[in-house]
């Protein structure tokens, strides 16, 4: 009989052993934990973590009503404990790191009765604590442009920096500023903002050295000077509206003639560009011509016109801040002679006239040449020559009875013959 007690004594401890094990066993995997926390952190400084139990989003589960059937568990070591709070289905503890490294901290949910059973949730953070200063910079401008980072020349920009300090450790510490805007202005501030105007586009880093300093009591009772420094920096795209399109090239062209124009850009690339040929200069439509990137501020264009007639470039160009339209006339004449039918005129001309330079060439250096081998001599020797090497040097009769006649005289001479007659 006791036996038979025992073991009916033995099954009832058993199930009142099992029935703090059923919400858990039937919760797990039903919940799940939410962990928020305020780090980054500098050595010292505290950090909030805090945990939430939530249903799973499956449409159906509800919370229990009930908040203490369970209970939170923290592990958080090295980090030393400040503070805890526990609220509906929600824990808070506050810690401090004493030394920079990244530490892991875990919770997990149990039954309130039953922390050794299987947990109902469970989570981890992992909190990194520095021994420098922890914050941004914030860069603002009055126009918001699409592009990230990305801000306008020639407009002052709100430069600040954000001390992330949400336990206010640093609230009796002073600080110092030194700014570096990237293209080579520095200056030292105590203020957390400062008003920048960038004058030329591009893209800078602002580089900015903290330094915080603030009376800390010593272990034998004296006041010391603690200090804690931190580099910061923010990279910024400097950019200039698209002021308008500068056209260069010819107005008037003839046809089958190869025409180059050059598009200067008044702004800041990348670019989209497009352009068409039309009767009338007139804006283009979206998708009426194909887009270009452009990756700097010149862009030729290339068109050979066949028909005559008067046409206009239509040129869009857009970059992340605006968009700008241009256009440029041209009149295109019909080509007088096509190249078929003036090219053998033009070769036969070429060549009669290179003959015409060769002949005369060559006559004029024969005309030298005569003159330098046959000299004229004087009258007095010509005549001499003539009367007395004239026949033996002449070379033709007509020339020999030429001479004769110029050395006769033309009057008849003093005496005449006498015929006589006879009767």
């Amino acid at each position: 009989m006791a036996p038979v007690v025992w073991s009916h004594v033995g099954r009832i401890l058993w199930l009142a052993c099992l029935l703090p094990l059923a919400p858990a066993r039937v919760a797990a995997g039903m919940y799940e934990l939410n962990l928020t926390t305020d780090g980054p952190a500098s050595t010292g400084a505290e950090v909030t973590i805090s945990a939430s139990l939530v249903a799973k989003d499956n449409g159906s589960l509800a919370l229990p009503t009930d908040a203490h059937l369970y209970r939170f568990h923290w592990i958080h070591t090295p980090l030393v404990l400040t503070g805890k709070m526990e609220s509906d289905l929600s824990s808070t503890i506050r810690v401090v790191g004493n030394v920079p490294g990244e530490f892991p901290v875990s919770v997990w949910v149990t039954a309130a009765d039953c922390w050794m059973c299987h947990p109902v949730a469970r989570n981890f953070v992992v909190l990194p604590i520095t021994e420098f200063l922890v914050g941004n910079i914030v860069v603002a401008q009055n126009t918001s442009l699409p592009w990230p980072s990305s801000y306008l020349t020639k407009t002052v920009l709100k430069v600040s920096f954000l001390l992330h300090d949400p336990s206010n450790f640093f609230k009796t510490a002073s600080f110092l500023y030194s700014w570096d805007f990237g293209d080579g202005t520095q200056m030292v501030t105590e203020d957390s903002v400062v008003y920048y105007n960038y004058s030329i586009i591009g893209t800078f880093t602002v580089k900015l050295k903290v330094v915080a300093e603030w009376e800390q009591a010593k272990p034998d009772a004296t006041n010391g000077i603690v200090q804690k420094t931190g580099d910061f920096s923010a990279s910024l795209k400097l950019q200039e509206t698209l002021r308008g399109i500068q056209v260069l090239g010819p107005t008037i062209i003839q046809t089958f003639q190869k025409m180059t124009v050059t598009l200067n850009f008044l702004g800041s690339p990348p670019l989209t560009m497009c352009w068409r040929l039309k009767p009338e200069c007139l804006p283009l439509e979206e998708g009426e011509c194909h887009p270009v990137s452009v990756a700097s501020t010149a862009y030729n264009l290339t068109h050979t016109f066949r028909d005559p007639g008067d046409y206009c470039f239509s040129i869009r160009a857009e970059n992340v801040i605006s968009k700008t339209h241009q256009y440029h006339r041209i009149q295109v004449w019909p080509s007088s002679i096509q190249p078929a039918v003036f090219a053998f005129p033009c070769a036969t001309l070429i060549t009669v006239m290179l003959a015409f330079i060769m002949y005369m060439t060559l006559r004029n250096a024969t005309q030298q040449k005569d003159m330098v081998e046959n000299p004229e001599p004087p009258s007095g020797v010509r005549c001499c020559c003539q009367m007395c090497c004239g026949p033996f040097l002449l070379e033709t009769p007509s020339e020999y009875l030429e001479i004769v006649r110029e050395n006769n005289g033309l009057l008849p001479p003093l005496y005449k013959s006498v015929k006589t007659y006879t009767v």
